[in-house]
């Protein structure tokens, strides 16, 4: 049974800039909201690493969770939506090239559930994938203000 549908989203290539700006970043977040009619529980947590790092917010939902973290230093922006609702698809490719600059935007779903049927999703033009786990690594080498 399919209880939702996630997204995941990697863009590259953004201003550094901008994505040491809270504003922007919550602005992508905000217009993926109004977008797709979701219903925001409480206020949104947002944080601002001290410079010259990136931002991370977190939206709790009714239909679940969305999620931002940026890393100015490497010109990443990274969203999580999840909806245990159907949404149509936000043109994360669009948005994310005009408010942040990217240069490539990477959009995966995956439906959710014990029996999430992943191909319904392809059938429709749509990514899906498989999360694949392997041993967990040193963080050594990644450093995060």
């Amino acid at each position: 049974m399919n209880v939702g549908t996630e997204w995941i989203v990697d863009a590259e290539g953004c201003s550094a800039e901008l994505l040491r700006d809270m504003e922007a970043a919550r602005s992508v977040c905000e217009e993926v909201i109004s977008d797709l009619s979701l219903r925001v529980v409480g206020e949104p947590v947002w944080h601002q690493f001290p410079q010259p790092g990136g931002v991370t917010g977190l939206y709790l939902l009714t239909e679940s969770h969305l999620a931002c973290h940026t890393f100015p230093e490497t010109g990443l922006a990274m969203f999580n939506l999840y909806c245990c609702r159907p949404r149509p698809r936000f043109a994360w490719e669009e948005r994310l090239r005009a408010l942040l600059g990217a240069s490539r935007v990477n959009v995966r779903t995956a439906a959710r559930g014990g029996e999430a049927d992943h191909t319904s999703l392809e059938a429709e033009g749509k990514p899906s994938f498989e999360a694949k786990f392997s041993e967990p690594t040193s963080a050594r080498g990644v450093s995060r203000p």
